[in-house]
């Protein structure tokens, strides 16, 4: 029987956090930058049933990290890019 890992408990919350963090603002990238821009059809409902299969998939990889610790870094960083790109471009296009 394997051991019980410590850092699943930190894994996860990392994944479920900064994971739909992430997620929203890769949907937000994705209205802003997609075709069309924020003006297209049906974007809205693409972009809303786009943010559960994003986030979904960032908390199944989360455990992936070797650490929780790493998890937290990598997602936070990753998030705070993406955030940072969704308002340069929400400045520069608007």
């Amino acid at each position: 029987m394997t051991p019980f890992r410590r850092d699943i408990v930190s894994k996860s919350l990392a994944g479920v956090v900064l994971g739909f963090a992430l997620a929203l603002a890769l949907v937000g990238l994705f209205a802003r930058l997609g075709p069309q821009g924020l003006e297209g059809g049906n974007k809205y409902q693409l972009v809303m049933w786009m943010i559960a299969p994003i986030w979904l998939s960032v908390l199944a990889f989360v455990f992936l990290f070797r650490s929780g610790l790493r998890a937290w870094l990598w997602l936070g960083g990753a998030s705070l890019l993406a955030h940072g790109g969704l308002h340069a471009c929400r400045l520069l296009l608007h």
